[in-house]
């Protein structure tokens, strides 16, 4: 059961770096995270899909991309499977 926990995990680590990446576009991650006072190892963990950044993350990046953080979530639930669920009912 952890196997698949942690395998759904990283699904959805891989769609936000996905979004990350096409997000930030041709800005490098030192010019993204110093303008936005984000930590660069996290910019650059969460875009590797090594790092679950918390809440306030998303919100700081959501600003930095310069979208709604709705926005920016929708766009990693559409880097995910089709029918993709955390938990399985």
């Amino acid at each position: 059961m952890q196997d698949k926990k942690s395998d759904k995990k990283k699904i959805i680590l891989q769609a936000l770096a996905k979004t990350m990446k096409e997000l930030r576009g041709n800005q490098s991650q030192f010019m993204l995270a110093s303008e936005n006072d984000i930590s660069i190892s996290i910019i650059s963990s969460a875009e590797r899909g090594l790092k679950d950044p918390q809440l306030a993350t998303l919100f700081k990046l959501a600003e930095a991309y310069d979208i709604e953080l709705d926005s920016f979530i929708s766009k990693i639930i559409k880097n995910l499977p089709n029918n993709f669920f955390l938990i399985e009912k």
